[in-house]
């Protein structure tokens, strides 16, 4: 039953992002809402790094460096192709996770730096929610960005 959920879960955050990650053009990847915010660019890298970088707590090693988390949007253009790819490569390391994980370990405690002990499961909820929260960021600058 559990894997079952979080599989639904992970297409639905998938389904409901891809609504917005479709409409990223390499273009419109430096559009931002106001001077102070990152652009969408920086801010899809960042949903791509996160990914990765969250899912070592899992075990799950990664060779993607952070150049967003705790950074400030530089200006720098990021190529749209190799964002892409690392959102597409981090969902497809969560549904391998899924598939690999028993329902007994997606209960079992993990330590993490940032949130201290917590299950796996509460993990992946938290890896979700970083992506909904980030798209919909992305959502309101491609329509009310500058």
């Amino acid at each position: 039953m559990t894997k079952s959920i979080l599989k639904d879960l992970i297409a639905q955050n998938r389904k409901t992002c891809d609504y917005t990650f479709n409409e990223i053009t390499q273009e419109n990847s430096t559009l931002k809402l106001n001077d102070k915010t990152a652009s969408v660019g920086f801010i899809y890298r960042h949903i791509g790094e996160i990914m990765h970088l969250l899912t070592q707590f899992f075990g799950i090693p990664t060779e993607v460096k952070n150049t967003t988390m705790g950074e400030k949007d530089t200006g720098e253009v990021y190529n749209l192709d190799e964002s892409q790819k690392l959102v597409e490569d981090g969902y497809k390391i969560l549904d391998d996770l899924v598939e690999s994980l028993s329902e007994k370990e997606w209960a079992e405690t993990i330590e993490t730096p940032f949130f201290g002990a917590i299950s796996r499961a509460k993990l992946l909820g938290h890896v979700l929610y970083h992506n909904t929260y980030h798209c919909g960021q992305i959502t309101l600058t491609l329509k009310r960005g500058k």
